[in-house]
């Protein structure tokens, strides 16, 4: 049942992954090369993607020499200013292999709450489907206030799926599934699929373990939640096991999307 359930991902038409800071940024940069490996597969089946990055602020801390996260918001919009360039950078040389051409898209969650605003975000990502262009969407950070400190992209990222009406939302961290208490703490078990309304409120979450990002699983349960009260399947695992989540294989955690 469970891995039938999980082929959909396989026959998916319309996908977005969401990869968070962590997972590509620092000692785990390489990361942006196997992540585009993967996603480009789905491309050459016929599926459309929109890739959803965090990274922005974590790629430019070495950049700027700074060892830590800065506090304050305009430090991050300077930060964030300045990785973006360098992030898009990355993945476009990653691209090359593939003889494929990225589109930045910088959204904030007000883009996304206005009608005018979300139908242009909507009409441009679909013009980008039709010109084969990989949409990478980041949260415009340079310019936004609140989401900046929330979320990890976690619910940008379901507000995009459900814009451009995915099939599926792959959430990628550095946790590779959904675990009944933080997987450090002992007797943490891995729950392998949530059906549609299941009550989670017995899960005990911990907080980002990184230093760079800014999600968690409490962030992640939202997103899923949020996608899947829009029809849209989620997974949730980590970035080692993209290839295997985008062929529908048994990796991480399945949220089943409302019927």
């Amino acid at each position: 049942m469970n891995h039938e359930v999980r082929s959909e991902i396989a026959n998916a038409k319309r996908v977005v992954v969401k990869v968070g800071s962590s997972s590509i940024s620092g000692a785990n940069v390489g990361n942006i090369e196997l992540l585009v490996d993967a996603i480009a597969s789905l491309r050459k089946r016929g599926a459309q993607v929109v890739l959803v990055t965090s990274g922005a602020i974590a790629t430019a801390m070495p950049l700027l020499k700074l060892d830590s996260k800065p506090t304050d918001l305009a430090t991050s919009q300077a930060l964030a200013a300045v990785g973006q360039g360098r992030l898009m950078a990355r993945y476009q040389v990653a691209l090359e292999a593939h003889e494929w051409i990225a589109g930045q898209v910088l959204l904030t969650s007000e883009d996304l709450d206005g009608a005018e605003t979300r139908d242009n975000a909507k009409q441009a990502i679909e013009r980008m489907f039709e010109l084969d262009v990989l949409p990478i969407v980041n949260e415009n950070d340079t310019v936004a206030t609140a989401e900046i400190r929330f979320g990890d992209n976690d619910r940008l990222a379901a507000l995009v799926a459900a814009l451009v009406k995915a099939d599926a939302l792959v959430l990628l961290s550095d946790v590779d599934a959904l675990y009944s208490a933080p997987p450090s703490e002992p007797g943490a078990t891995r729950i392998d699929i949530v059906h549609y309304g299941q009550d989670l409120s017995g899960i005990k979450t911990g907080d980002t373990s990184t230093g760079v990002g800014t999600g968690g699983a409490v962030t992640k349960l939202a997103a899923a939640r949020l996608a899947t009260d829009n029809q849209v399947d989620v997974v949730l695992t980590s970035i080692n096991n993209v290839s295997l989540a985008l062929v529908g294989q048994p990796v991480g955690t399945w949220f089943q999307a409302a019927p």
